[in-house]
């Protein structure tokens, strides 16, 4: 029969063991220790962090770390390990990054959250455009952060999320309200503009793109209108400044 002790514990940690078989296989007195520790397991929350600076990882490895209610049951530095590392240890959150090589993060957060659509996912990024905001809030993430932000709301952001809340700040709410309001580009516009940006001129971004140069100018067109501009140079500006483009 189990001591007092151990029936305390027990009925603490709320867990269905049973002490008496945990103390024929360990060293008399341990039962407790064992609950305990399965109790604590149980109610951590666990982390999978994704991004590729090595440095950051550690920061948030450090934050995190810092709480006895959160794990970080693995790390990866692009989206494909990060998808590997999901499938194995089925973490509560993942923390991604949303510019990384390889797979980008908001591929791999459609493809977790095709694999399972409870996967709770927070971007943890610098890029602040609206239509960054919009992508990765429309593949699924429960929120978006900004890496300048004070480690407590990451935290305080990542208990809410795995309580099942998406906690969006006023900042991020603006940017979203405004790339709402706005028309989006086709994919074939932001191919063009991409180009265009990288210097091409009409005939040679028709000539990379398969199309004519007449269809081009049409593009170029529309992109004007939707984006509110009125030359090339102030298209390609507004595009990175949104999170249309990136560079590099």
């Amino acid at each position: 029969m189990p001591d007092n002790t151990q029936k305390q514990v027990a009925s603490r940690v709320s867990l269905p063991v049973n002490l008496g078989i945990i103390d024929s296989f360990c060293e008399p007195g341990a039962a407790s220790v064992v609950a305990l520790n399965l109790a604590n397991d149980a109610s951590r929350i666990r982390v999978l962090c994704v991004d590729d600076h090595p440095l950051v990882l550690e920061g948030i490895r450090a934050v995190l770390g810092a709480h006895p209610d959160i794990e970080v049951v693995a790390t990866a530095e692009n989206g494909e390990q990060a998808l590997a590392m999901f499938r194995q240890h089925q973490p509560d959150v993942t923390i991604m990054d949303l510019k990384m090589p390889v797979m980008s993060g908001l591929q791999a957060v459609k493809e977790m959250r095709d694999i399972s659509p409870e996967a709770r996912i927070i971007i943890l990024t610098t890029y602040e455009g609206d239509e960054d905001v919009y992508q990765a809030l429309h593949a699924g993430a429960a929120t978006y952060l900004l890496k300048d932000m004070l480690a407590d709301n990451l935290v305080r952001s990542l208990r809410i999320v795995h309580e099942g809340g998406r906690p969006i700040s006023e900042e991020v709410a603006a940017r979203l309200a405004d790339r709402i309001g706005q028309p989006a580009l086709t994919r074939r516009e932001v191919e063009v503009l991409g180009l265009i940006a990288k210097g091409c001129r009409n005939k040679e971004v028709g000539g990379q793109l398969g199309i004519s140069e007449e269809t081009v100018q049409v593009h170029v067109k529309n992109i004007m209108t939707k984006m509110k501009v009125h030359d090339r140079t102030e298209a390609v500006t507004a595009a990175l400044r949104r999170g249309i483009l990136h560079l590099g």
